[in-house]
């Protein structure tokens, strides 16, 4: 199945910084900041949520179709994704703009300092979804404004079952906004603090959500993850990753997993732990696409996943009895 990958494609550029953000910036003098960070440590990565998508879903040989919008600066991006096998049929190059980027400084700490500049993302309305054939499923990902509401649209009008994942995005939305999305979807997936400001923002319980879409999924990181679905709700506990690395783009690598479960027709306990897998793969490599799987390895990690599960429920009913 053709699945259509609605987003953001981005550069991330990270910066370490040696020391700590705190022993530089005077409380009483920010009114007239001025300060520069040495930064000997610097990688920039392939990102943005369309790209980490596709990207993980071709890990579990799915069939990923990208539609976003890049700048003059694409050009090392598609050597990556033609390299990938991934499909670039729709993805436009705006004249005179720039690829989305973040530009991320890290301290001692971890705390963060990040400027985002969207470039040509902010024109992704400029694609139709009416321009992909033969695509079965969708997921409307964290892109500029305009094209989130024309792409969801579109794939209404279409037949075109899509997932509504808000991200970032999420505060662009106002409440009558985002019910109209959700009216439209058949899929929700929020992490747990954007599922807190979807219900701040439309006055809906998690209930009412998932009554009104064929599930809503909600991410809690280490705590696993919850899916509301056929009017039950499926506690997906987290994989423990092999090492913990960097937690950029776990999030997109859950939603492939889903993503791929949906396509093939499995039960949402299967989803689950197929997503939980994805992003505890990620979770254990720098940077949202270096980790590099083959499905057959992809699927004995699942295997094992499934055997320790079953070793921990058979401990724990012979401790209770």
């Amino acid at each position: 199945m053709r699945i259509l990958i609605c987003g953001s494609m981005a550069f991330d550029t990270i910066m370490v910084f040696g020391d700590r953000f705190r022993n530089h910036i005077l409380p009483d003098k920010i009114h007239m900041l001025n300060i520069c960070f040495f930064v000997p440590e610097m990688r920039r990565e392939f990102g943005g949520t369309a790209g980490n998508i596709a990207y993980n879903l071709k890990l579990l040989e799915g069939n990923p179709v990208i539609m976003a919008t890049v700048g003059d600066d694409f050009s090392s991006y598609t050597t990556w994704l033609e390299q990938h096998a991934l499909e670039t049929t729709h993805i436009k190059q705006i004249p005179g703009t720039f690829t989305a980027q973040a530009f991320i400084t890290t301290d001692q700490d971890d705390n963060q300092i990040t400027a985002f500049h969207p470039g040509a993302m902010s024109e992704c309305h400029q694609n139709s979804v009416h321009d992909a054939q033969d695509i079965g499923l969708a997921i409307i990902a964290p892109d500029g404004r305009d094209g989130m509401f024309l792409h969801a649209r579109e794939c209404h009008e279409k037949g075109i079952p899509f997932m509504f994942d808000p991200g970032q995005g999420l505060p662009m939305f106002n409440g009558e906004e985002l019910l109209h999305f959700i009216e439209m979807a058949a899929y929700v997936a929020v992490n747990d603090y954007e599922a807190q400001l979807l219900l701040e923002k439309t006055g809906l319980t998690l209930d009412d959500i998932a009554s009104k879409v064929k599930a809503l999924i909600v991410t809690k990181g280490a705590q696993g993850s919850t899916i509301y679905a056929d009017g039950k709700l499926y506690e997906i506990p987290c994989v423990k990753a092999t090492q913990v690395v960097d937690p950029t783009g776990c999030g997109d690598a859950y939603r492939a997993g889903l993503l791929y479960g949906i396509a093939q027709g499995w039960d949402w306990p299967v989803c689950g732990r197929l997503a939980s897998v994805m992003g505890s793969i990620k979770i254990a490599s720098r940077g949202a696409q270096n980790h590099l799987l083959s499905r057959e390895e992809i699927q004995n990690i699942y295997s094992q996943v499934l055997v320790d599960e079953t070793l921990s429920q058979h401990i724990a009913e012979e401790t209770r009895a």
